[in-house]
């Protein structure tokens, strides 16, 4: 599935849902979900800066293509950062750049979530997007 596929599959889920609550109890069952990053990799090195949570992002890159992995100390963080993995996983660098995150905003998760807690969506998208140029930096220098 491409990138466009993926958060339509994303929008279509959330849609299931009447009200916040249960998209809330989604987004937790997201975070028990989520394939935990190494432990090795939850150092200061791979936190990221700005999240109200502790949340430490792991970017593999093989044949072209980045994998993320990660883990926070909030469920609700781990679910948020689980529906950014499943978009931008398994992607080149270029997509990953280009992908404009659109179903975030059509599921309406911005709109429910604390300053805080935006701002460290803002923050994990700018880390997924950062890694994505210095990978792609690097492919240009092999």
């Amino acid at each position: 599935m491409n990138i466009q596929e993926v958060e339509q599959q994303i929008i279509e889920e959330f849609d299931l849902f009447e009200d916040w609550m249960d998209k809330y109890n989604y987004i937790i069952e997201l975070g028990k979900e989520l394939p935990l990053i190494d432990p090795k990799y939850k150092t200061q090195q791979y936190l990221i800066v700005g999240c109200q949570s502790q949340v430490w992002l792991y970017a593999s890159y093989e044949n072209g293509i980045i994998t993320f992995t990660a883990d926070s100390d909030a469920i609700i963080t781990k679910g948020i950062v689980n529906l950014l993995i499943r978009v931008l996983s398994g992607r080149t660098p270029k997509e990953i750049m280009e992908a404009p995150l659109n179903y975030l905003d059509q599921i309406g998760i911005k709109n429910h979530l604390s300053p805080t807690r935006s701002n460290g969506l803002a923050s994990m998208i700018k880390q997924m997007k950062m890694y994505a140029i210095a990978f792609d930096l690097k492919k240009e220098t092999e």
